[in-house]
């Protein structure tokens, strides 16, 4: 998948170089955006998940992007498929993202904002200076794999093409309209066979689950973008996911 570049420049939330100096900055942002930037504000981490960061410190720290772009038919979101040859979370949608490196910096700043970048980049190739940071929602946890997750969102800006960079990795990367993400006919419960049940979405050919439906059904809640939707419709998941 391809998006068109633009060749004006622009002030965006890296300054101008690729990770070193990150930034967050809501100047300039679309009119669409101000419900999200107004959940951003006011979310507390047990309105986004039950799951939080263990208190004595224990957990891999690591980041996620969830970028917002506007697409042909407006507002979308840039998800990746993971390969389905790997160990865990095999062929899940998800956001972009990974852990930290060290040469991230410190986790509890803006540790977080580059190592969103940076994974970005290394896992779809796009450009982060083409992308404002306009957020960090409070860090959360992941069980299963012990990860504490901040999940940093953006604003592309400057548009450029992003392909699966590594296919043992990563199967594709591709966007999402909004307007999908909040049709009710493309919603469910995901049930995994340990009982757990959280939402799902049904779209471009992928069933999103998990952690990152969790983290998209929350904010089109706080965004007010939610639309009634069947609770009682029900996917179930694979024992080996």
């Amino acid at each position: 998948m391809t998006r068109a570049s633009h060749t004006h420049d622009v002030q965006d939330g890296t300054h101008g170089t690729r990770y070193g100096e990150p930034a967050v900055t809501r100047a300039g942002l679309p009119g669409w955006l101000d419900p999200v930037v107004r959940a951003v504000e006011t979310v507390q981490p047990r309105q986004l998940s039950r799951f939080l960061p263990p208190e004595d410190g224990a957990g891999r720290q690591s980041a996620v992007l969830i970028l917002f772009g506007e697409g042909e038919r407006g507002p979308e979101l840039l998800l990746m498929e993971r390969a389905t040859s790997l160990r865990s979370h095999a062929g899940q949608p998800s956001f972009p993202g990974g852990s930290l490196d060290p040469e991230d910096g410190d986790p509890h700043t803006d540790g977080p904002l580059r190592a969103a970048l940076r994974e970005a980049e290394e896992e779809t190739g796009l450009d982060p200076r083409g992308v404002q940071l306009f957020g960090v929602l409070p860090k959360l946890y992941i069980p299963v794999s012990g990860f504490v997750v901040t999940p940093v969102l953006g604003w592309w800006r400057e548009p450029t093409p992003v392909d699966a960079v590594d296919l043992n990795e990563t199967a594709r990367v591709f966007t999402v309209p909004v307007a999908d993400l909040t049709d009710p006919a493309n919603r469910a419960t995901a049930v995994h066979p340990s009982g757990h049940r959280g939402p799902a979405f049904l779209v471009e050919s992928a069933l999103v689950w998990g952690f990152t439906a969790g983290i998209i059904d929350r904010l089109l809640h706080y965004a007010d973008w939610e639309r009634p939707w069947d609770r009682d419709k029900q996917v179930p998941l694979d024992w080996r996911a």
